[in-house]
């Protein structure tokens, strides 16, 4: 969890790490940590999954930071407490759940990292600072995601050292970035192959032949069409393209989506 450990590093006190509670990962029966919390294990912080215990804190903590929580955090909690927010895109566009994925699907051409007030609206809060991250043609989300938190990060810390100052209200017309359902991510091949790239590249993009699911986890478009380059069967591990269609014996006349 890099912002943590930046904060860490550069001398702030952090009094308490809120993440989310253990949870199965995975296909085994045991309840794994979140990544946050087994970096503030590893840092020798104490934490918590619950939001209000950071009200009990003595002596009592001066701001709270919030990266990718998926909570919304109450408004008693924040009448206490002020908190800052890293969030991955360029406010007001793309408020709410998936910022980076959306982007992706939209065709953004670039994105970014806002620094904002967390307040009770969903990402409505002023914004201290923001920087722009340019997409580029075959990142894919999870690419994408980490090259924005190294920059929120470098955010964070500078504009920590430096002071906050006063929030700017977000300008421009709200557009908002709702959990990703994974019927969305079913490629339907009548669509542009530029549309079906952008889905494999955020991730989890899926289709089906013979009646048997087959998820796409990398593509690239070729005249006109999006070639699978690594695909992965039903109950098997991902493979290259070309080892899937020789095993399930590719006939003439075949095609994704059946």
């Amino acid at each position: 969890m890099p912002p943590l450990r930046a904060l860490v590093e550069h001398g702030h006190d952090v009094a308490l790490v809120v993440s989310q509670p253990d949870k199965r990962r995975g296909r085994g029966t045991a309840l794994s940590p979140s990544p946050v919390k087994a970096a503030a294990t590893e840092l020798g912080l104490t934490v918590t999954d619950r939001v209000d215990d950071v009200l009990a804190l003595d002596p009592p903590a001066e701001l709270g930071v919030v990266v990718a929580f998926g909570r919304i955090i109450k408004p008693h909690v924040l009448a206490q407490l002020p908190m800052v927010n890293l969030h991955f895109s360029l406010l007001p566009r793309w408020r709410g759940a998936a910022p980076v994925e959306r982007a992706l699907l939209a065709g953004d051409d670039e994105t970014g990292v806002c620094l904002m007030a967390v307040e009770e609206g969903l990402d409505t809060g002023g914004v201290y600072r923001c920087e722009r991250v340019a997409i580029a043609p075959a990142e894919t989300a999870g690419e994408l995601r980490d090259r924005l938190v190294a920059v929120g990060t470098r955010m964070l810390v500078d504009s920590l050292a430096a002071g906050l100052g006063d929030p700017e209200p977000q300008r421009g017309e709200p557009t908002y970035a709702a959990k990703i359902d994974p019927a969305e991510l079913e490629l339907d091949w009548s669509r542009p192959a530029e549309d079906l790239d952008r889905i494999v590249r955020v991730g989890g993009a899926w289709t089906t032949h013979h009646g048997r699911r087959l998820k796409i986890h990398r593509a690239h478009v070729a005249d006109g069409r999006l070639l699978p380059d690594v695909v992965q069967p039903e109950g098997r591990a991902a493979m290259p393209a070309a080892d899937w269609a020789r095993g399930s014996r590719w006939q003439p006349g075949d095609a994704l989506g059946t």
